[in-house]
Order: structure tokens, then sequence, then C-alpha cells
């Protein structure tokens, strides 16, 4: 079910990104453009679809980044940013007393494009194709991961947990990232932002041929940022 449901979304998204690319080709014909450069920052909540499922909670952590932008003056126009995000997935335990969490640090590159509404108080939608680059990953557990049989109460029976010592082996993460969010214009030059971004990844982080344990392991992140524009243009 999990599965069907991210393809799904996949499909809504990628239509989604169809539509606002198609509108900002045709606007970016008829319009004088602006152009602005700026800076955000913000939390990260994500988790791993794993197929075999994995308990999960979703991780928290950090997400900032440098932002450049194209606006047309019909309401159309592309964004690239060049962020470092934290990802990854923390372990569901329920009531026994164990803790663990993995962290995937990623450089990343989205290219969407951006639809606007209204004038000094403006809605917009962001949508397109993005692309991380791992540069590291660190794990967080109270138990010896490679000693988990001698654990008491360790659920091992009625659990997978073979990803608790298995590296990401996926280093490059391809996928699909939609956000909404408000713009306030400070004055013609200045303005502030705030954004709730979802990302699916289409790729597996982890190995998933025919002998490995999973089918499935996609990233799936939740962004909350607050931003700031310097119109250049």
């Amino acid at each position: 079910m999990m599965k069907d449901s991210g393809r799904r979304m996949v499909r809504l998204l990628t239509l989604l990104c169809g539509l606002l690319v198609s509108a900002a080709s045709f606007a970016q014909t008829h319009y004088s453009a602006n152009i602005a450069v700026g800076g955000h920052a913000g939390v990260d909540f994500s988790r791993v679809f794993f197929n075999p499922s994995v308990p999960q909670k979703f991780a928290v952590g950090g997400t900032a980044g440098a932002m450049f932008r194209y606006v047309e003056e019909n309401h159309f126009g592309l964004i690239a940013e060049l962020n470092w995000s934290q990802r990854g997935w923390k372990e569901n335990f329920e009531d026994a007393p164990y803790q663990y969490s993995r962290t995937i640090n990623y450089v990343e590159i989205p290219v969407m494009a951006h639809i606007y509404f209204g004038r000094r108080g403006r809605f917009f939608i962001n949508a397109g194709p993005q692309v991380g680059v791992m540069v590291g990953e660190t794990t967080n557990s109270n138990f010896d991961v490679s000693q988990i049989e001698t654990l008491p109460d360790f659920p091992i029976k009625n659990r997978t947990n073979s990803q608790l010592d298995m590296k990401v082996s996926q280093k490059v993460d391809f996928g699909i990232t939609a956000g909404i969010g408000g713009e306030f214009n400070l004055n013609r030059k200045n303005s502030i932002s705030a954004e709730v971004r979802f990302y699916y990844g289409l790729g597996n982080i982890m190995p998933s041929a025919r002998t490995d344990i999973f089918r499935a392991s996609n990233s799936m992140t939740i962004a909350a940022t607050l931003g700031y524009w310097f119109r250049i243009k």
C-alpha cells in the first residue's frame, strides 16, 4: 500500500511540474523578468520508505541554502537552489528502552517551476526535480548494533533490523520536490518568505538487487523554512 501511494504521489508531482514548467515557458516570451537572490534555513522532518517496512518516527534535522530566482511579471518563473540538508530516519521501538537514528547529510540542487499570486503579499507554489549528493552519514544509538542478539528484550523476531548497520549505497539521490508558501515584500528590493516543501526520492538509498534484503528504500522529507530575498534586477 505504501509503495502504491508513493507511485501515485510521484505521478501527481510530475504532472504538476509539467504544468508549471509549460506555463513558465509560455510566460517568458511575453513579459519582462526580475531576478532575485537570497537564502533560507529551517528544519527537516524525514524518514525512509523501506520495503520490508521498518517501524519509524520522523527524524529531525536542519536545512539551509542559497536561492536564485528568475520571475516573470505574469506570475511565473524559475527557482534554483544550492542547499545543505540533514535527512535520515529514526527507529520506533515502542515500549523497548532503545534508541536509534541515522543522519544522512546531503548537498542538494532543486530546480523548480515557480508560480505566485498577489503583489505585496504573495502565495506561491514551487515544483520540480531535485538531485542530492551524500556527503556523510552518522548513527546515534544507545546500544551496540553488532550485539543486538545479546540485548535483553530487543525486538529481533518481529521487526527488520538489517538496516541498523547497513551503509547507504546510493550516494546520489534523485527525486521530485514540491512546496507551498507565502512571501511578503518589505519594499521594492527586499522580501521575506516562508515555505513548506515535500521531497520524495525516486531511487533507493540502500542496496536493492534481487538478492538484497530491501526491495525499496526511498527518502521522504518535509521541510519548513524561512527565507530572505534581495532583488538585483
